[in-house]
């Protein structure tokens, strides 16, 4: 298994454990492929960046969305309400959507409360997707992302060089953001 793969694994472990977990922070950049991404209504999948970041701090789960024109998308929602729906299944409940503009001056964020969810199957070796859906105000926002956990690797041995700046060098995944 690949250390992105095993970040993944460790990361969706943590909100897949509980409420104790949800409270100590963590950030996995994940690659993979991104099949959608609406703002606001708007389709924008074509623009989709191949890389989703999920972030673990304070209580809350994030899943970050970007795009090549500048745009990005966060899903956020109170990681201790997350729950299992099925026996490989769980959902994490959202209550704030951040969808942002890149501009000259950095990034513009505008957070609105929304009512939806994320759902993910159980960490394990294979294909996990992880589909975000809500809507705030009237307009849809969602993302979907599907990536591919490979066998054969240990954590903290094959490609530890490219992981590196996703896990701390003692291969925990809960170090705090910086």
């Amino acid at each position: 298994m690949t250390i992105r793969s095993c970040a993944l694994l460790a990361l969706l472990g943590l909100i897949a454990a509980g409420p104790a977990s949800a409270q100590q922070g963590a950030e996995v950049t994940i690659t993979g492929k991104c099949e959608r991404l609406v703002i606001g209504g708007v389709d924008i999948t074509q623009n989709c960046k191949e890389q989703l970041v999920n972030t673990v701090s304070r209580g809350r789960t994030t899943f970050d969305f970007a795009a090549w024109d500048g745009q990005s998308l966060s899903f956020s929602g109170a990681g201790t309400q997350h729950e299992q729906t099925e026996e490989t299944e769980q959902l994490q409940p959202i209550s704030l959507v951040v969808p942002g503009m890149k501009n000259k001056e950095g990034i513009v964020r505008s957070p609105a409360p929304a009512v939806g969810s994320c759902k993910f199957s159980k960490p394990e070796p294979g294909k996990t997707m992880i589909a975000c859906e809500a809507t705030s105000q009237g307009k849809t926002y969602a993302g979907v992302f599907l990536t591919e956990s490979k066998a054969g690797a240990e954590l903290g041995k094959e490609g530890a060089k490219d992981g590196a700046k996703d896990l701390p060098k003692d291969g925990s995944a809960n170090s705090p953001k910086p």
